[in-house]
């Protein structure tokens, strides 16, 4: 069965996530995006995808990840994600204010696949995320959802493909 394609946006900013919302939904594509508004809510939804409908059903085809979130910050959500099996292939994109090179370097070093940041007028704002929308949800190709279960499962419970 193929899962429809979603996003976990994880952003503490209540005005940055109502606008990176509006930016993502513009073209009215019809892309179901999940709010989390912190870091701990957002690997909540994670550990949950494919239990949860509230989380979107099945992994989210990106995660769009603030770096600076209260409780879990953004460096500790991304280690887990690309630390477990289950969810280590999902595109997690860095979507932040900081410019600082340590913590760009840092992303990159933890497995972050792509580094952007935010705009500060929101005509620049909402076109940023929409090319990565569209470069993410679009035009980039990712492994059929049952390999990402496969992958989870020890050598011996693996189904013969």
């Amino acid at each position: 069965m193929i899962q429809p394609k979603w996003i976990l946006l994880a952003e503490d900013n209540p005005i940055d996530a109502e606008l990176a919302l509006r930016a993502l939904n513009a073209s009215g594509a019809g892309v179901k995006v999940v709010l989390a508004n912190d870091g701990s809510e957002a690997l909540d939804c994670l550990n949950r995808c494919g239990t949860d409908e509230t989380c979107g059903g099945g992994h989210p085809t990106m995660v769009l990840l603030d770096l600076k979130m209260p409780k879990v910050d953004g460096l500790e959500v991304l280690r887990q994600i690309k630390g477990d099996p289950r969810l280590r292939q999902i595109p997690v994109v860095m979507f932040t204010s900081s410019r600082e090179e340590a913590d760009l370097a840092r992303c990159y070093d933890l497995g972050a696949n792509a580094y952007v940041v935010k705009p500060v007028a929101f005509a620049e704002y909402r076109a940023v995320l929409q090319e990565v929308r569209t470069f993410w949800m679009g035009i980039n190709e990712l492994p059929a959802e049952d390999r990402f279960k496969r992958q989870s499962m020890p050598p011996q419970l693996v189904p013969a493909a």
